[in-house]
């Protein structure tokens, strides 16, 4: 029975050193792990650091240059297109009126064959009628003012007519000039004669 509690006492012994084994094993895994995060964890240099700012500088300067690059060429496109609008804006208004001098010169040009002078009239009054409505689809628009209150806005006094009835009284009796807007801006005042 002696041999047999040796070697269970042997038995138990070793595996007492299999886990001693086992746990310094472990207990240096850890520390490694450990020594390795720390070293992860470990803080960049001044001249890491310093390298690192002077990376992130040259890339914010080459987006500047770039974005003022991009800038400046728009704003050099505006003006190119600001000054081709100036330079040639009119040519479709211009465009539409050609048929109008087209109509004009003839008119001119059988004037002198005619002996009607109603059917000449008649004929410039189609003109007139034509290039109103031409400007009418710029948005041109004669301002009516016969009758209405003098409002500065659209009317400008060139006359002041006394001794008119009371209900007339600062309105427009006469229209000496016509005005017109175009798009509801006034380009040309009326000039009129407004009653005192």
């Amino acid at each position: 029975m002696d041999n047999e509690n040796v070697e269970e006492k042997n038995i138990e012994s070793e595996e007492m050193d299999m886990e001693k084994d086992t746990d310094s094993s472990e207990n240096i895994s850890e520390k490694t792990e450990t020594e390795k995060t720390e070293e992860e964890v470990k803080e960049p240099t001044v001249e890491e650091k310093l390298a690192e700012a002077e990376a992130t500088i040259a890339k914010l300067k080459e987006q500047a240059l770039y974005k003022q690059a991009e800038f400046d060429n728009y704003r050099k496109r505006s003006i190119a297109e600001k000054s081709e609008l100036i330079h040639n804006g009119g040519q479709k208004v211009i465009t539409n009126l050609l048929p109008i001098i087209d109509d004009l010169e003839r008119a001119e040009s059988n004037m002198d064959k005619m002996d009607d002078v109603k059917a000449v009239k008649e004929g410039v009054a189609l003109i007139i009628d034509k290039f109103l409505k031409a400007l009418a689809k710029e948005g041109l628009k004669k301002i009516d003012c016969v009758g209405q209150d003098f409002n500065t806005d659209y009317h400008e006094a060139i006359a002041l007519v006394p001794g008119l009835p009371e209900d007339q009284k600062n309105k427009v009796i006469d229209c000496v000039e016509c005005g017109y807007t175009l798009n509801d801006k006034v380009i040309r005042h009326c000039k009129v004669a407004v009653a005192q």
